[in-house]
């Protein structure tokens, strides 16, 4: 059972804990054969960005870091480019950046973070959150199917295809 998790938005002193976790990510990713996140991106200069735009969110088991994402109300210009449709076209909380600690894999983290994603999208006063994935992102792709998130269609960030998923909450 993990217990003892905080949510919350990062800061300038997580950023060395916060790449860690993304450097991990990226390794996995590479070894799976994938080519999500083997361009230079995501970088520590990203997540910097994220932290000083106050989008850059942790989840801490007890006081250490195993998660991060960041987290932004209607601020995703490739959604408007969208190849399909849309659940619904209000605000929307979208995230960017899922990963969670390599020795915490499997544990659940993932599904915690996208909860707080999910409530932080409700304290906003906003049902729809959006997000999207590679292709060959197996892991995210269950997680989206397990927790509710419906595929709208595909989008591109960097010139590569990437599945668009959306899920409306309930009020």
């Amino acid at each position: 059972m993990i217990e003892n998790l905080q949510f919350r938005k990062a800061i300038a002193s997580d950023l060395p804990f916060i790449w860690d976790i993304l450097k991990q990510a990226i390794s996995r990713r590479k070894k799976d054969g994938s080519n999500q996140w083997q361009d230079g991106y995501p970088n520590p200069s990203v997540i910097e960005g994220d932290i000083a735009k106050g989008c850059g969110f942790v989840l801490l088991e007890k006081k250490t870091i195993v998660g991060y994402t960041a987290i932004l109300i209607n601020d995703e210009p490739e959604y408007a480019r969208l190849e399909g449709e849309w659940l619904s076209n209000e605000d929307f909380v979208v995230f960017h950046r899922v990963a969670i600690s390599q020795g915490r894999l499997g544990t659940g983290l993932a599904k915690k973070l996208f909860l707080h994603i999910e409530n932080f999208a409700k304290h906003h006063k906003i049902n729809s959150v959006k997000a999207d994935t590679n292709f060959d992102n197996p892991a995210m792709l269950a997680l989206f199917d397990k927790l509710g998130y419906k595929y709208c269609g595909q989008v591109y960030f960097r010139g590569s295809p990437r599945r668009a998923y959306e899920k409306l909450l309930q009020s």
